[in-house]
């Protein structure tokens, strides 16, 4: 497609220009991930500040080809990115793509419906119902946090979403019998390895930052959050008049990979009537394969679970599913009836069919993005055993990738792994060696300026730790294979130094 004319007015949905823009975009995009194996994983050379000076600060006056938009992208965007799709990209966690979350964003992106209530999109609304039903199925969710079963589940756009909701649902149902005074007393429960984002969420649903209990955890654990430290700090505050309100059980933490007991942590949760919000948003993904599920046990003792597809089972950001027991906890807390969002035909529908959910009250904003057709499109693409063997084909690597380390005697795995990352150091090349960390640092520096590999750090027990984490859509074991090499390398000439 051209310029515009001079004066013209944009026809921003002709078909047309619809086809010529999206096939130039999908083929900008094939063309880059057939060689997204070629970049630097992440620049290392580049300096804030330097897209700036690279492009116009200002829009231009007339509209410009589509192809002159993708020649910038090409010359002065992906030289500065880090290449998160890079099958030698093991930071963080993985931020899964495919070529069917591709096509599923497509479609939620190209209809572009906003199906806040049912009347404002009852086809969108109907078939999210029906894929958290499907996605919950598929992870051996207990009944209770199914649709089906009188729960039921919501897509939002991250874990700190889900986390923001629940605890606005658990402060809501304790203060309606305490009264609102009482939210100084309320009390909110995580391990040292629980990730921030839960207390960020406290503090924005109003709960005091002294009120926020980080328990220890420990390597005698398996840094799992122990639920006798839990019973003991919640028997503790509920003695001084404190109300504990809120319980969080890790499946997969950040740091480490570790994961908390959950039925024993639902055990203190009720003796106490806390909210138990099991949050397995990496590690959630594993349980499609029955030889995962076991971690997540005592789930159907739990008040709510979210996990996100996003992150390793294949689908675009951003998708997160919440699951809750009960509904009306959730809608209670965060529902709204203006005049103008009444609609007849809706209304009369809410009352006849329990399929007419209205998504704005199990959300923070009002709008949301049709994120059901990108999921759906997955797991009709993909299928259950396609979905299996992906996960599988990561842990396998991480399998084999532990048992490297562990055979290098100049290296140690510092957890055991539990699905695909792997925690790992140099080892102190004597008692008390204070330079170790350092050491890892370098190492880990030279890793990742090197633009062969990207991998990320984390500090547990004071000790300075190096995370592989495998989950990439394009990573296959040669790829695990080549970093272990790397790193092999990259110790040598630290350790020379």
């Amino acid at each position: 497609m051209g310029s515009l004319p001079f004066g013209a007015t944009p026809q921003a949905l002709d078909p047309e220009a619809i086809a010529g823009d999206s096939r130039a975009v999908l083929d900008f995009l094939a063309d880059y991930y057939r060689d997204v194996d070629k970049y630097p994983v992440q620049p290392s050379d580049l300096k804030p500040g330097r897209l700036r000076d690279l492009i116009p600060s200002a829009a231009p006056e007339w509209g410009e080809p589509m192809e002159e938009v993708l020649d910038d992208v090409r010359q002065d965007i992906l030289p500065g990115l880090t290449h998160w799709q890079s099958p030698r990209f093991f930071a963080y966690f993985p931020a899964n793509a495919s070529a069917a979350g591709l096509a599923g964003e497509m479609l939620s992106s190209g209809l572009n419906v906003v199906p806040f209530a049912w009347a404002a999109s009852p086809a969108a609304t109907e078939l999210e119902g029906v894929v958290v039903d499907c996605m919950g199925a598929l992870l051996g969710l207990p009944p209770r946090f199914l649709f089906s079963g009188g729960g039921g589940g919501v897509l939002h756009g991250s874990t700190c979403e889900a986390v923001v909701c629940t605890l606005v649902a658990a402060r809501d149902r304790a203060l309606s019998v305490l009264g609102h005074a009482a939210i100084t007393r309320l009390v909110v429960y995580a391990s040292d390895q629980t990730h921030a984002t839960f207390q960020k969420g406290a503090r924005i649903v109003g709960i005091p930052p002294p009120n926020f209990r980080v328990l220890p955890t420990s390597a005698a654990s398996g840094y799992g959050l122990p639920a006798a430290a839990v019973r003991a700090a919640a028997d503790r505050d509920a003695a001084r008049g404190m109300v504990p309100l809120y319980l969080c059980a890790t499946v997969g933490t950040t740091g480490l990979g570790a994961v908390d007991p959950v039925r024993e942590l639902a055990g203190v949760a009720r003796r106490h009537g806390m909210w138990l919000h099991v949050d397995a948003a990496y590690a959630g993904s594993a349980a499609i394969c029955p030889e995962f599920r076991c971690h997540l046990d005592g789930a159907e003792l739990a008040d709510s679970v979210s996990m996100n597809p996003h992150k390793w089972l294949l689908t675009n950001m951003d998708c997160c599913c919440l699951w809750v027991a009960s509904p009306s906890s959730l809608t209670d807390a965060l529902s709204t009836d203006p005049e103008y969002l009444k609609n007849v035909a809706g209304a009369a529908a809410n009352k006849t069919s329990a399929a007419a959910i209205d998504y704005k009250d199990w959300q923070l904003p009002l709008s949301r993005r049709f994120r059901a057709i990108k999921l759906w499109v997955v797991l009709r693409r993909y299928g259950a055993a396609g979905l299996r063997a992906h996960i599988r084909r990561h842990v396998t690597s991480a399998e084999w990738f532990e048992k490297a380390v562990a055979a290098d005697e100049r290296f140690e795995v510092v957890v055991q792994r539990k699905f695909s990352l792997v925690c790992f150091r140099l080892r102190p090349r004597f008692q008390g060696d204070g330079a170790v960390d350092e050491n890892n640092r370098k190492i880990l520096e030279a890793v990742n300026t090197s633009g062969r590999a990207f991998l990320t750090h984390f500090v547990v027990d004071g000790r300075f730790i190096i995370r592989l984490a495998i989950g990439g859509a394009k990573t296959e074991l040669c790829h695990v294979r080549d970093v272990w090499e790397l790193l092999q390398q990259k110790a040598a000439d630290v350790l020379q130094q």
